[in-house]
């Protein structure tokens, strides 16, 4: 069932974008089930559109098997739309992501987008963030230094072994964080020397949230309904 409703909000997300692109245009794409629901769907319209910057190398990888160009960011001189999952999401479009260990370079193309449009399920919309653990990506020397920092904040850190981001450092997933205000959160945990960044997006949050639940698609901006 979830499965179908990645599907139902990936094709929304492709018919939202469709009358927007040209063959000059290049579009970037996130990382995760959904964000792979969306290259699916993409696919079918490669035609229309230059190429995509991918926010993983997983991500650079299913693109470039549908025959879809990928550019580094560094050559790209504008991005109209950033299409990507969440793991969490609240009305207001503050996010958790990084389940997939890719937040750093989610980050950074949502920040250089025009228009940053987040998918998912109806299943990942919540009242207040924290349900689901906060990745933290940090420099694998700063490791114990950042989660004693960490622990100060009242975050329960929590190594996640074995997984090696495509900048090549670590993560820690935060539990037991009543985030009531994301915003200052994000920036204070920025500021720990030794993190790359966190899994928070609301210093730049989504402009744009699509969700689908029961087959049903609901847009979210700036915490109104549309």
């Amino acid at each position: 069932m979830q499965t179908e409703q990645k599907q139902i909000i990936a094709k929304a997300a492709l018919d939202y974008i469709r009358p927007h692109l040209n063959k000059n245009m290049v579009i970037g794409v996130g990382t995760g089930s959904t964000a792979n629901c969306f290259i699916d769907q993409l696919a079918s319209a490669k035609h229309l559109f230059d190429g995509a910057v991918a926010s993983s190398e997983a991500t650079a990888e299913r693109l470039q098997k549908y025959g879809i160009p990928v550019y580094d960011l560094n050559s790209v001189n504008h991005l109209p739309f950033y299409i990507d999952g969440a793991d969490e999401a609240t009305e207001h479009c503050h996010l958790i992501k990084g389940g997939g260990a890719a937040l750093t370079r989610e980050k950074i193309v949502a920040a250089v987008a025009d228009k940053f449009i987040c998918i998912a399920d109806g299943s990942k919309l919540v009242k207040r963030l924290g349900t689901f653990p906060l990745p933290v990506e940090v420099i694998p020397m700063a490791r114990s230094y950042v989660a004693r920092e960490l622990v100060k904040i009242g975050a329960s850190p929590e190594y996640r072994q074995g997984v090696i981001t495509d900048n090549g450092n670590i993560i820690l997933d935060l539990w037991h964080l009543d985030i009531t205000d994301p915003v200052n959160l994000e920036e204070k945990i920025n500021q720990i020397t030794g993190v790359v960044t966190n899994g928070l997006f609301a210093c730049r949050p989504a402009d744009l949230l699509m969700l689908s639940d029961d087959n049903q698609v609901k847009s979210y901006h700036a915490g109104q309904v549309c």
